[in-house]
């Protein structure tokens, strides 16, 4: 089968653990991968997997734009804004895994016919992928709730340096992209990195004010969001809920990781990896039905 060629930016964590899932792809091949640091465990892992590798980052692809059709990219949101307008003048299909906010939120369960109509795809957040499907089921089963908020809680251990260096990025992102997609007038975005030995899984409790809540029917809603979330990423699974108390209602969500790259309590990167792969295939899949 021929496969659509990908470039990946950002030779971290993210970038790595992205890698290791195109590998397994039967529609898309890595035939780039570039850092800053030719040092990199990333890029010294790509280089002993026979994968091309640069440490020119966005460098590489400039002075090779045919080199790939799709570029993931796993900088920072401060790199991001300095590659989405370079990426977007050589016409590449950009899948933004930082939580820069430039390109159009994907929530592949929710929007993904809509956003892959666009050049940039902003991937939100790893908290964002996990909760605010809850949080638009939440608001589906009760559209008159007002207030939703999201504690992420991942291990210390699974946040990297990008992760940490986009902090105020993530809760500002999280948030809006709860508020967008849900419709909820208000909403709260957290994020602790728990130093716990041995690490924790990643979590995200979600937390809704309302009044004489329909558990069964929250309960319905949230199950069917679980299933479809679990076709792209195995790990994911409601571990709590939905319970009421005191005028709020709370589900928690968990994600155990591949393992691919990472150890599988990095379920954090995992969903947003899982996910951005999940885009890119679809995007594949149009690209060579076009090709027929």
């Amino acid at each position: 089968m021929k496969k659509i060629k990908v470039g990946i930016i950002g030779s971290g964590n993210i970038g790595t653990d992205l890698l290791f899932k195109i590998q397994r792809s039967e529609i898309l091949e890595c035939s780039i991968f570039a850092g800053r640091d030719p040092e990199s465990k990333g890029i010294k892992r790509a280089e002993s997997m026979g994968i091309k590798t640069s440490a020119d980052s966005i460098r590489a692809i400039e002075d090779n734009p045919s080199i790939c059709d799709i570029v993931f990219d796993a900088t920072s949101a401060k790199g991001h804004a300095i590659n989405a307008p370079i990426l977007k003048k050589l016409g590449k299909f950009v899948i933004d895994l930082t939580p820069s906010r430039i390109g159009s939120m994907c929530i592949p369960v929710i929007n993904i016919g809509e956003a892959l109509k666009e050049d940039n795809i902003n991937m939100v957040t790893c908290g964002g992928q996990a909760s605010v499907p809850i949080a638009k089921a939440i608001m589906e089963a009760h559209p008159e709730t007002e207030y939703i908020e999201v504690v992420a809680s991942i291990a210390s251990k699974s946040a990297g340096s990008g992760t940490r260096a986009n902090i105020d990025e993530y809760t500002q992102t999280t948030k809006d992209a709860i508020e967008v997609f849900s419709g909820v007038k208000r909403a709260k975005a957290i994020i602790i990195l728990n130093p716990a030995e041995p690490p924790i899984l990643m979590s995200n409790t979600i937390y809704a004010k309302i009044d004489n809540p329909d558990l069964d029917k929250i309960k319905t809603k949230v199950t069917a969001v679980e299933e479809q979330i679990k076709k792209y990423v195995p790990g994911y699974r409601i571990a709590l809920g939905p319970v009421y108390d005191k005028g709020r209602v709370t589900i928690m969500v968990e994600v155990v990781g591949a393992g691919d790259y990472l150890p599988k309590y990095s379920g954090n990167l995992d969903i947003i990896t899982c996910a951005a792969v999940q885009v890119a295939e679809t995007y594949a899949k149009q690209k060579l039905k076009n090709y027929e």
